[in-house]
């Protein structure tokens, strides 16, 4: 009987879709949100230890030490951040503490009201609070009161991770949460945060009255080399069938990940994508050529994440700096240069034309955004102060991503 059902089924299938996995053999493997054993976190042994050692009061119902992460982009931060605080909730449970993670992406809740949203929202237990928290509705400080009548009754010690903490719009969050976790008057649950950023200088950029009252402890991650990401990528060759990459897929995709400052999470997307490319083609191995192509494919993918919502304004701007460093990936332009190119760019699109002054201040977003990187220097006494900016991508990458918006269709014309 039940073989007669598997074979109906089987018959009436979808022709549209394909039901066979030559190539993976568990795709989840791949994806950034995987959390890896223990025993497969490369490299990262000795920082491991100080974020543990900041948690460690945790255990016994203490105030954990709160710790800035630093480190660019696939360093591993908030995976070990991650990690740890997993291993402490077991450890803290065998001592009779209740310990709750709630883990913010700064870069999606980004104002006050959403983080303390969120974070009210994860450690929730409806059942021990007796309340919901509503995703709209209330005022912030109904968000913060309801956050500390959470922490009171569902946890005796919050770890709260703010990934990306350096596009929070207001720092305001991390004096209050910090004095709320000091002061039993407000929560009488414990507090540690821990804050993740790939820019090192942001404690400067904090305000005075966040730097006065938040103490913390800071650490700095080192890229990985390729040796570190061979690990890695071989760390996750289960996800794959068995026979399934040829010999030379992971000493490639290691090295091209190391050329571009060792980001582990470039390599794992770029050996998924070289997945994904090799059972497109239904190709039997994943091979050097879909490696390759994934390599382009991701700075492609991850490049127009970034400029995901910029407006056309922006994207003009960054056009005209593309145009002045093409044939020199790593030239530095002056803002007066990017600025008449900028004029030429939007005069051929019809656009409205910004003034000087505020494409500088677009150029200083994009800087923040880690599109471009901008310095300023002084001309010398009395001659004021100009800005210099240059590509952190390719420019044949950052082009093809611009010209896919259909409103620059005229300048895909021009370059034809």
């Amino acid at each position: 009987m039940n073989g007669e059902n598997s074979e109906s089924t089987t018959d009436e299938r979808d022709p549209l879709f394909r039901y066979d996995q030559p190539i993976f053999a568990n795709k989840e493997i791949l994806e950034i949100s995987h959390l890896p054993g223990p025993d497969k976190i490369v490299g990262r042994d000795e920082h491991m230890a100080q974020v543990a050692e900041a948690l460690n009061p945790a255990i016994f119902g203490q105030s954990p030490t709160h710790l800035f992460i630093f480190g660019k982009t696939g360093s591993g931060k908030t995976l070990t951040a991650r990690m740890v605080s997993r291993r402490l909730q077991q450890e803290a449970q065998n001592e009779g503490v209740t310990v709750r993670v709630a883990t913010v992406d700064c870069g999606e809740q980004n104002t006050e009201a959403s983080v303390i949203k969120t974070l009210a929202s994860s450690v929730n237990d409806p059942s021990k609070s007796g309340m919901t928290i509503p995703e709209r509705g209330l005022s912030t400080g109904d968000y913060y009161n309801r956050l500390w009548r959470v922490l009171d009754t569902c946890s005796d010690v919050t770890i709260v991770v703010l990934d990306e903490i350096d596009m929070l719009q207001d720092d305001e969050v991390l004096r209050k949460l910090s004095r709320a976790g000091e002061n039993q008057r407000i929560v009488d649950s414990r507090l540690g945060i821990i804050g993740v950023s790939n820019k090192i200088d942001f404690p400067d950029e904090l305000t005075e009255r966040v730097k006065s009252s938040f103490a913390h402890d800071e650490l700095v991650f080192s890229s990985y080399d390729a040796n570190e990401l061979r690990e890695i990528l071989r760390n996750r060759t289960h996800a794959f069938e068995e026979g399934a990459l040829t010999d030379d897929v992971i000493p490639l995709t290691s090295a091209l990940a190391a050329q571009e400052h060792g980001d582990a999470r470039k390599a794992i997307d770029i050996l998924r994508n070289a997945g994904r490319i090799a059972t497109k083609e239904d190709a039997e191995k994943v091979t050097e050529d879909h490696v390759r192509a994934a390599k382009e494919k991701t700075e492609t993918d991850r490049f127009r994440e970034l400029l995901d919502g910029q407006t056309s304004q922006s994207k003009v701007i960054l056009y005209a700096l593309v145009l002045q460093t093409e044939g020199d990936q790593g030239a530095k332009v002056t803002t007066s240069n990017v600025y008449r190119q900028y004029l030429s760019i939007a005069n051929s699109l019809d656009m409205d034309q910004l003034s000087e002054r505020r494409v500088q201040e677009i150029l200083k977003e994009l800087d923040f955004l880690n599109v471009i990187q901008s310095e300023v220097k002084g001309r010398g006494r009395g001659q004021g102060i100009h800005g210099r900016h240059r590509l952190l991508e390719e420019p044949r990458i950052v082009k093809r991503v611009l010209l896919s918006d259909p409103r620059f269709e005229n300048l895909r014309d021009q370059t034809n």
